[in-house]
């Protein structure tokens, strides 16, 4: 079962830079989406220095086992992959906190992460391919899309979604509020980041899609189910998710493009 994927990110056409970053390494099982704050060059900075790390730290972790002796108390709960994204994770904040005592102009960035780790071993990813590990903090996002349903795997760590929680925001009040950009949790060089870790069923015509907020921030989720059941007509995986990719980020721009849109598509 071969992962197909594609990705594809664009400034917006509000921005005058892209502060968003992402990594996509097949061969590790490695998808993620970060989407940096702080200004023009230090969002940037944050985002790019927070994937390169995560690569960095699962490749450096590939073929690891729960006997292995990690640099960090193994919580079982996690498990296998679980551990190793909480590692990353940790190393993407302590590179953060490197890069910005590196330079003026950096106190108080930060950045948002998504990322989807499938099931591997030092051989590369595992088949058959049973799902997937989902980490997150901040506002990024992770999908599921199976059988013409979107599904939506991730929770914003944000103050609109805990209104919308709260049932004091609808879905839609929520991407149109002034306080939509304020983050409750991010990547910020400092504490420890408080992510999220889920285990993310998958079956053979699922796809995983990550995006920024830059992308979910102007369509709906309705409106991104839209554009993925229309290309499930393609005749390869691969072809379809380069079609939606950009399918995608041309929507979200025709809606405006406030902010820099990223998305990744994987398919199994």
């Amino acid at each position: 079962m071969p992962l197909f994927f594609s990705a594809a990110t664009h400034i917006g056409v509000r921005r005058e830079s892209n502060e968003d970053s992402y990594c996509a390494r097949p061969d590790l099982g490695l998808f993620a989406v970060a989407d940096g704050v702080g200004g023009y060059e230090a969002g940037e900075v944050a985002s790019r220095a927070a994937t390169e790390a995560i690569e960095q730290a699962i490749a450096e972790t590939q073929g690891w086992t729960e006997d292995t002796t990690w640099p960090f108390e193994y919580q079982a709960a996690l498990g296998l992959d679980g551990n190793r994204l909480n590692w990353a994770l940790h190393l993407a904040n302590v590179r953060l906190r490197t890069e910005i005592e590196s330079a003026r102009g950096r106190q108080g960035m930060a950045t948002t992460i998504a990322a989807a780790l499938f099931e591997g071993d030092a051989n590369g990813v595992r088949e058959p391919i049973r799902g997937a590990t989902i980490g997150h903090v901040g506002d990024s996002r992770v999908y599921r899309w199976r059988a013409g349903q979107l599904d939506r795997l991730t929770r914003d760590h944000s103050w609109v979604e805990e209104q919308v929680h709260a049932g004091a925001l609808t879905e839609y009040e929520a991407r149109r509020h002034p306080r939509r950009n304020l983050l409750t949790r991010a990547l910020t060089g400092g504490a420890e980041p408080q992510a999220e870790f889920g285990w993310a069923p998958l079956a053979a015509g699922d796809a995983l899609l990550l995006c920024s907020d830059g992308l979910f921030g102007v369509l709906s989720d309705a409106q991104i189910a839209g554009i993925l059941v229309q290309d499930e007509s393609h005749a390869t995986h691969a072809a379809s998710s380069d079609t939606i990719c950009d399918a995608l980020v041309h929507a979200a721009n025709l809606g405006g493009g406030p902010d820099n849109i990223t998305a990744i598509l994987v398919r199994l």
